[in-house]
């Protein structure tokens, strides 16, 4: 399967606040480029994220901005990529308001969500968080709310179960992003 795991962490609550981001590659179930930017959200950072990922305002002073970022990234989101999240919700609307605060035309692209791929695979699991996935699969989670660790586990969750159930069986948990 050919796929971009992708991760986002934000400065506050605001979807826009976007202050990290990574992408993980997938090509033919092997994991083949990786990329990682801090982004400067030029918004104020809450305490209570940067107890979550312990990124501080002072370490994107220097950073790119999102529009800077996304010409750089913007060729992976398109009609016929696939990017997939766990929580893919969250990171989808993340993009979707990032792009329109910044008034950039809206991407289009298929989505995967890994938490609901691992609930109807893995029900028995006491939660479907990241990092309790990662660990039932025995995946690597090195420092989990760090984008770039958690777009990896991302991937090797669909990597394991496009191994485990077949691509054929994931075909129903792709949507549209429009």
């Amino acid at each position: 399967m050919n796929f971009i795991a992708m991760d986002f962490e934000t400065a506050s609550a605001k979807r826009y606040s976007a202050c990290s981001l990574a992408l993980t590659v997938v090509r033919n179930n092997q994991i083949t480029d990786e990329f990682y930017t801090l982004i400067n959200p030029q918004t104020p950072f809450f305490w209570r994220n940067i107890q979550i990922h312990g990124i501080h305002e002072q370490d994107v002073q220097d950073a790119p901005t999102f529009p800077e970022v996304w010409e750089h990234i913007q060729p992976f989101f398109t009609p016929e990529k696939l990017v997939i999240a766990h929580n893919a919700t969250f990171d989808n609307s993340v993009l979707k308001n990032t792009l329109q605060h910044y008034g950039i035309t809206p991407a289009h692209y298929l989505t995967l969500d890994t938490v609901k791929t691992s609930r109807a695979f893995y029900p028995q699991l006491m939660n479907h968080r990241l990092n309790t996935v990662a660990e039932a699969l025995q995946i690597d989670l090195h420092h989990h709310h760090n984008a770039l660790d958690d777009a990896q586990a991302c991937a090797n969750i669909l990597i394991h179960q496009v191994q485990q159930f077949g691509s054929a069986q994931l075909q129903r948990f792709i949507k549209e992003v429009k």
